[in-house]
């Protein structure tokens, strides 16, 4: 599954782990269905691009 989590709001750094994770609030069941990959993309992906609006207005 290509979700682009990078590009992701949610997509935060832990300094104590030093490493990425998705900083979204799932339930159980929901984390194992984007586990399993039922889903073609990530429903919880939110553009972390704080310019896309503007870019479009141009």
């Amino acid at each position: 599954m290509d979700n682009g989590c990078e590009y992701c709001a949610y997509y935060a750094y832990d300094e104590e782990d030093e490493e990425y994770y998705c900083d979204v609030y799932m339930d159980e069941d929901d984390a194992a269905k984007l586990a399993q990959g039922h889903y073609r993309s990530c429903p919880y992906f939110k553009s972390g691009d704080e310019y896309a609006v503007v870019r479009k207005q141009m």
